[in-house]
């Protein structure tokens, strides 16, 4: 048996998850009103997986989820509300290592809980394998990855190298879903301000989300980091995050190339989709100036398409098993025989760096 606490001042919202979660057979749910009685149930209850309500008096989700992070670290899944706030609260904890969230259901609840019993139930299961983040010397080990990548004896040839890339620039597509703000906020401002390609992420995440993660990471990081709200020109040294709710596609124009919202495909199960992401820029770029990242999530999105790219000739990472929240999509890439590193995400940037930025006589010789 699978047990869950639910833990939400609402009571109604309380007994309609539980009965969602018992009516499954195989979950054994038990209840909290607040923080505080949350964190008295991991003694007498020690859940699976958390579903965590953010605003409840007392003591709310945020202050709740911290404790629990430091005293007994359980998968912990979100319950958030859709608005800007809502947001901002929740990406604050997918910082501090909740697994995922779920939107919280507005007007008449048990018409909402219907709504999205699918997505709560899937992810409750997925949190209960997933990893939860520790991040116990983990900013240590960034700091240090960072100052090497800054201190390398021959970073002032890479510096003049990328003010003239080889061939122009490139393209760093990244696939990333459950797990990723967190993994993100870990790479991304791990990259150097002259870094001379451009980025694209497809993290699947509703567009209210995308907008205040770009936001932050923007906030962050050295790199410009926007969303991909509508068609832009494709810059070096930008990321771009692809529009929630929407997927994003990578064409060439006379100007140069661009980067343009579209409405989701039925035919792709995730959105933004990285399958979708990936094969556009393929049509559009030559494959070696692209490098496919597979970053922590749940299903296959991108790993074909990924693999494809790696077969062509492009480079490809795939974030390694011990620092995925889900090792799913990663795992996926590995299976197909697509994926030339398998790096822990604190290593992800440098070679980045490393494939980027280095002389083009290196940039040859190191395609193994």
């Amino acid at each position: 048996m699978i047990k869950v606490l639910v833990v939400d001042d609402s009571a109604l919202m309380r007994k309609h998850l539980t009965d969602l979660f018992e009516s499954e057979g195989d979950y054994t749910v038990r209840t909290a009103r607040n923080g505080v009685e949350a964190l008295t149930a991991l003694d007498t209850f020690d859940p699976d997986v958390i579903t965590l309500d953010i605003n409840m008096p007392e003591m709310d989700g945020i202050t709740c989820l911290a404790r629990i992070m430091q005293q007994r670290p359980k998968p912990v899944l979100m319950v958030s509300s859709l608005t800007e706030e809502g947001a901002e609260a929740t990406l604050q904890a997918l910082s501090l290592g909740a697994i995922d969230f779920v939107h919280k259901p507005g007007g008449t609840i048990s018409l909402s809980i219907d709504q999205i019993r699918r997505e709560i139930l899937v992810k409750a299961r997925e949190s209960v394998g997933a990893r939860v983040r520790r991040s116990v010397g983990l900013r240590g080990r960034l700091r240090a990855e960072r100052d090497r990548i800054a201190g390398r004896p021959d970073s002032g040839l890479r510096r003049a190298v990328s003010a003239a890339p080889r061939s122009g620039f490139g393209l760093v597509l990244v696939g990333v879903s459950t797990g990723g703000p967190g993994t993100l906020e870990e790479i991304i401002p791990m990259l150097p301000a002259d870094f001379p390609w451009a980025v694209l992420i497809a993290q699947h995440m509703p567009g209210t989300f995308t907008t205040v993660f770009a936001r932050r990471l923007d906030e962050m990081s050295e790199v410009r980091v926007v969303e991909a709200a509508h068609q832009m020109r494709i810059e070096p040294g930008t990321v771009y995050v692809a529009k929630g709710d929407a997927d994003l596609v990578v064409s060439r124009r006379a100007t140069g190339l661009i980067a343009t919202p579209v409405p989701s495909s039925h035919a792709h199960v995730w959105h933004p989709s990285v399958a979708r992401l990936v094969a556009s820029a393929i049509d559009a770029v030559p494959v070696a100036q692209l490098i496919g990242v597979q970053l922590t999530g749940m299903g296959d999105d991108g790993a074909a398409e990924m693999a494809r790219l790696n077969q062509l000739g492009g480079r490809t990472i795939a974030q390694d098993a011990e620092t995925c929240v889900v090792f799913g999509m990663p795992n996926e890439l590995i299976g197909r025989g697509g994926a030339d590193r398998v790096l822990p995400d604190h290593r992800i940037a440098g070679q980045l760096v490393d494939w980027v930025m280095a002389p083009p006589q290196t940039l040859r010789s190191r395609r193994a």
